[in-house]
């Protein structure tokens, strides 16, 4: 049974109140994450909880259990010259900003006039209902899937051996 600290291996698709598909792995590699530990939103997180291998369940994430409510403080004006010196900007485009911080975070341009660029740092799907239509495809006590050890920051693992 799932429970808070296991490995859970899942299939999924993703959609909007609208019944758009916004995101699926059906026919792909499993989405596997360690319930509990804050690695995929709360609301996916929790929803798999007390569920059983082979069992199905629509779960329905409200923002505040996935990316959070839209934030119009998110919205940042740039002067145009300043993107001009280093690309040639265009609606749409995802690019990275780095904040005072050090951090990167993906902004995308929503808007281009003739002095300033608009750039929305929101998730793509803050302030969104989302709803997940899962199986459990498998339940462990430790990770299952690797990718070529890419996901160790140690040198205690090989391409046959990865104990991240």
């Amino acid at each position: 049974m799932v429970a808070n600290g296991k490995f859970v291996q899942i299939e999924y698709t993703g959609t909007f109140d609208n019944g758009e598909i916004f995101d699926s792995n059906v026919g792909q590699g499993p989405l596997e994450f360690e319930v509990g530990s804050g690695s995929i939103i709360p609301g996916l997180d929790q929803g798999v909880v007390g569920l059983n291998i082979n069992d199905e369940k629509s779960i329905v994430v409200k923002p505040e259990e996935g990316y959070g409510d839209y934030n119009d403080a998110f919205i940042l004006s740039v002067p145009l010259g300043e993107m001009q010196a280093n690309f040639d900007p265009e609606p749409g485009m995802i690019i990275s900003i780095q904040m005072e911080n050090g951090n990167l975070v993906p902004a995308r341009i929503t808007e281009i006039n003739d002095d300033t660029v608009k750039l929305d740092l929101n998730h793509p799907l803050a302030g969104k209902t989302l709803h997940f239509n899962i199986k459990i495809l498998a339940i462990n006590d430790e990770a299952q899937l690797h990718d070529n050890c890419s996901c160790c920051s140690n040198d205690s693992c090989s391409d046959d051996n990865c104990s991240c």
